[in-house]
């Protein structure tokens, strides 16, 4: 059997899947949390099934299903991410599955931030770890949280291969043109300011199996995919290569999210630091936390935008009118970008969940090819699908995202 650890890191948790690649079947996941808190907490599932008998046998506080998956969860001290990664090894050994079974060959890593100098999966030595580092300052949010869970899962699984696996990544492809903001050259490039993209690890993946759904070469197709998550990107791929996408150096320009504001006037700025008096730190927050969604109804989740929306809130139903505006925007951007295009795919939370985001995103599109079908579109079904209606000449579809099988594809490529 060959298993692939994947790690997801953050600066006060982790996400963590193993993942079986003979079958690309997910015996466990979990998650360590609050991690420097007074008290930290773990979950861990175990897929139905994938317990083996050298797993001990469930705590307490484990709830069991015959067929669902073991979910257990613990509260303790987790000071640091070295001793959560001892946290999960705990976990493996108690709900199993058996690491001694599934001993990962590798981990892979996601890491947010990869600059201009990373473009394809690399193996983790002490120099990609600077290099990772000396990035924080493009992505302070997420790139030190990655380097942590990094070095402490070096520490855990010190004889396998280590990869990291980088948003963005898949968006080196960008032209010139596209990753080039009209700014002073000379600053631009001893600060390195250009647009790098984010989400490309969905990107990647929905794209080719968009293509794999169609049974067409992925050359042959010309695609817009919409992740539509709490976050939320755009992109257009043309055979197979990002050649454009909405979020910029950092991932805040674009879309409107669940906190983000996507794109705004930089005006704006400079008219709050001088008129508001808000400093540079209140206006990262502004923009980052307390803009999107939650800025304009006071609640960062669609889902209940969605819900006082319909019981006629008048905010919420105007945030769902600038949420979709802008995603149609960009539709209409790309589609003259790429001259020509083939598949509309709608991926993450809400691109899979929320139909009514994927009809008025779509509405008053048909001189463009794009028709959906009404009962299509409401259908309970979940899966991969098609959207669109017969006559449509873009086809629409509705495919879920694996960024955790993607990141272990790529790290098992990496060290075969």
């Amino acid at each position: 059997m060959t298993a692939v650890l994947v790690v997801n890191s953050g600066s006060s948790s982790f996400k963590y899947q193993l993942i079986e690649m003979d079958t690309e079947t997910t015996l466990a996941s979990g998650l360590v949390e609050r991690i420097g808190e007074l008290v930290g907490q773990s979950s861990h599932s175990v897929a139905a099934g994938a317990v083996t008998s050298e797993a001990t046998e469930p705590a307490p506080e484990t709830t069991v299903s015959a067929s669902a998956d073991q979910k257990s969860k613990r509260e303790l001290p987790i000071p640091d991410h070295t001793a959560g990664f001892a946290v999960m090894l705990e976990a493996f050994a108690a709900h199993g599955p058996s690491l001694a079974e599934h001993a990962p060959v590798a981990v892979g890593h996601r890491v947010v931030h990869g600059g201009a100098r990373f473009h394809e999966p690399t193996l983790v030595t002490p120099q990609v770890e600077r290099d990772i580092d000396e990035l924080s300052g493009l992505a302070p949010l997420h790139n030190p949280g990655a380097l942590q869970g990094i070095v402490a899962a070096g520490e855990a699984f010190a004889d396998v291969p280590h990869v990291a696996i980088f948003d963005t990544a898949f968006h080196q492809t960008l032209p010139p043109e596209a990753f080039t903001y009209a700014i002073n050259a000379d600053l631009a490039e001893r600060f390195r300011i250009r647009r790098y993209g984010f989400h490309g690890t969905s990107h990647g993946f929905v794209s080719r199996a968009a293509a794999a759904f169609l049974e067409r070469p992925v050359d042959d197709l010309n695609q817009i995919v919409l992740h539509l998550g709490n976050g939320g990107s755009a992109c257009a791929i043309e055979a197979g290569r990002s050649v454009e996408t909405s979020m910029g150096m950092t991932p805040l320009e674009g879309l409107v999210m669940g906190t983000r504001s996507g794109d705004i006037d930089p005006g704006v700025l400079f008219h709050l630091h001088s008129r508001a008096g808000l400093e540079i730190d209140e206006l990262d927050a502004l923009l980052n936390r307390g803009s999107g969604l939650l800025g304009l109804t006071g609640r960062g989740d669609l889902r209940d935008v969605m819900e006082a929306a319909s019981a006629g809130d008048g905010p919420s139903q105007l945030a769902i009118d600038v949420y979709v505006h802008r995603i149609k925007g960009y539709i209409g951007a790309y589609y003259a970008q790429l001259g020509r295009v083939d598949v509309i795919t709608f991926t993450a939370g809400v691109g899979e969940n929320a139909p009514l985001v994927r009809e008025r995103s779509l509405a008053g599109l048909e001189a463009l090819g794009i028709r959906i079908d009404p009962e299509r579109n409401a259908a309970a079904e979940r899966g991969a699908r098609v959207v669109s209606s017969d006559d449509s000449l873009v086809t629409v579809l509705v495919i879920p995202t694996n960024e955790e099988l993607e990141i272990a594809r790529q790290t098992l490529a990496t060290v075969r």
